[in-house]
């Protein structure tokens, strides 16, 4: 199998919200962004998949295997940042580590140490007396240190400094050099996404609306600007995707090869726009 995560219709429902049929496939040796607005229901794919909460349908593998069945043999290769990082508050880093050794049994004790160092984190200071981003920091500091071959990440880098999160970014990407190794990321900072992805899984209200290649998506799609008739003619040769109108005229989100010619100027798009305009077609606006 050369998916490092492999879901067919995966249902979660609850009284306010649903989980539809999501159908995501994260290869080995990439790194997936999954974006999506406040209640898109991003952690309930991640808990979802880590059987943390119970699926009402569909399946899921992990490193091949049927997580169902073999999430307890699974759980030894995969690393885990929850968005609430669940250490006991009398817990300093070191006994964290030494726990760690029983936990796992390719525990990396001099690869934590490194972690440890290169993030700042004081081996003996409690975790109760964390700021929630020393939480988060630690946490990747474990899951990086016991040979996982799959990260999966929640807001992971959530309440780091901007210099903080480019180091554990390039740490992520220091991962996945080893063709073997996968991550998984929901964040709501777009610009770490940018960074470090090949693959980007749009959500919204329950539903995975897009999941492409980064690049692939930065090639297809463009931003348009221009009047009423401009955008009107592009609308016809359905290439708007979504659009924003202004005083000056109108921005929009369009596929680049229909946009007919001379129809207003074109610009470069970033994911960050791409969702945005995305939803905002997907809501009819």
């Amino acid at each position: 199998m050369n998916e490092a995560i492999k879901t067919v219709g995966l249902q979660k429902h609850y009284r306010d919200f649903s989980l539809e049929g999501l159908d995501l496939t994260l290869p080995r040796g990439v790194v997936m962004g999954l974006i999506g607005e406040n209640g898109a229901g991003k952690s309930t794919v991640i808990k979802t998949i880590l059987d943390i909460v119970h699926k009402d349908g569909g399946s899921v593998t992990l490193l091949g295997r049927d997580a169902a069945h073999d999430l307890r043999l699974t759980k030894e290769e995969i690393g885990v940042v929850p968005d609430e990082v669940g250490i006991h508050g009398q817990l300093n880093a070191k006994e964290v580590g030494n726990i760690m050794a029983l936990t796992f049994r390719e525990w990396d004790a001099d690869a934590y140490a490194r972690y440890l160092d290169a993030l700042g984190l004081p081996p003996k200071k409690r975790f109760r007396e964390y700021s929630r981003g020393m939480k988060m920091k630690l946490g990747i500091a474990v899951a990086l240190s016991h040979n996982a071959k799959l990260l999966i990440l929640d807001e992971a880098t959530s309440g780091l400094d901007p210099v903080v999160r480019d180091e554990v970014v390039e740490m992520f990407r220091d991962f996945t050099r080893d063709e073997e190794c996968s991550v998984l990321i929901s964040s709501h900072i777009v610009s770490d996404l940018e960074k470090i992805c090949d693959y980007i899984a749009f959500l919204h209200h329950g539903r995975l609306i897009l999941c492409e290649e980064k690049d692939r998506l930065l090639e297809k799609y463009c931003i348009l600007r221009g009047g009423d008739d401009e955008i009107d003619r592009a609308r016809a040769c359905g290439a708007i995707i979504g659009e924003r109108r202004g005083q000056y005229g109108t921005e929009a989100l369009a596929l680049r090869e229909a946009v007919p010619a001379g129809c207003g100027a074109i610009g470069e798009v970033g994911i960050e726009d791409i969702f945005i305009y995305t939803v905002k077609g997907d809501n009819g606006q």
